[in-house]
């Protein structure tokens, strides 16, 4: 096998050979993606790579440690979720500069790893935007994708929302929508819970915990 460094520098110039002008200038005004070091390559660009190198946890670090957008979207799709460690999702998560980074890894990867549940506790009450955004964006990727866990656990997860329902920062309260939304689905006892969850919501003094729950609640009469 190449080393290391070879192999990084053959997924990144296979990133710079699929990237387009085109798709780099329309990340910010189109997407709402923003961030300092990007190369304009699409989503199934990306997935097409990661799925030419297959899982790969040593040039997933390798990658991470590149700050390429790219180069970590594709991270995230050839990680190994088993050999995923608690200090390396803190120390990703403290480095999302944007909604599509951290959405992405969080459906590709960390919602798939033994922590997963412990995180959403963990970040759910941090003070910067993008981490707690990862709390409740994970929490919506395990609804989806995680049909053994307990009721109990999603139940507590609405709590959360509740609980975080005052922040009125826009990622923030996106990830608590999406969240809620994603419980609801999970099966009708969590239906009954989200609704009554976004009803307490709407009788809140917090004017932006209102607008979670108003959203909420008009999203499923429309359903």
């Amino acid at each position: 096998m190449a080393s290391i460094d070879v192999r990084v520098a053959d997924t990144l110039d296979a990133l710079r050979r699929r990237s387009s002008a085109k798709v780099l200038e329309e990340m910010g005004p189109r997407y709402g993606i923003h961030t300092p070091r990007a190369l304009g390559v699409q989503m199934a660009q990306m997935k097409q790579i990661a799925k030419q190198i297959g899982t790969d946890h040593e040039l997933a670090l390798a990658l991470w440690d590149t700050d390429w957008y790219e180069a970590r979207v594709v991270a995230s799709l050839i990680e190994d979720p088993s050999a995923v460690t608690s200090e390396q999702m803190d120390s990703w998560t403290a480095s999302f500069d944007n909604w599509a980074i951290c959405d992405t890894v969080c459906f590709n990867l960390f919602d798939r790893t033994p922590h997963a549940w412990a995180k959403v506790d963990q970040w759910a009450a941090s003070p910067a935007e993008y981490v707690k955004r990862t709390a409740f964006a994970l929490l919506w990727c395990l609804a989806l994708h995680d049909r053994d866990a307990p009721d109990s656990r999603f139940e507590h997860g609405l709590s959360l929302i509740e609980r975080e329902a005052h922040d009125d920062r826009n990622f923030v309260t996106k990830s608590l929508s999406m969240a809620m939304r994603a419980i609801a689905h999970h099966n009708s006892a969590l239906a009954a819970s989200a609704a009554q969850a976004a009803q307490r919501l709407v009788e809140s003094e917090s004017r932006p915990a209102r607008t979670v729950g108003t959203k909420y609640l008009r999203e499923r009469s429309r359903s």
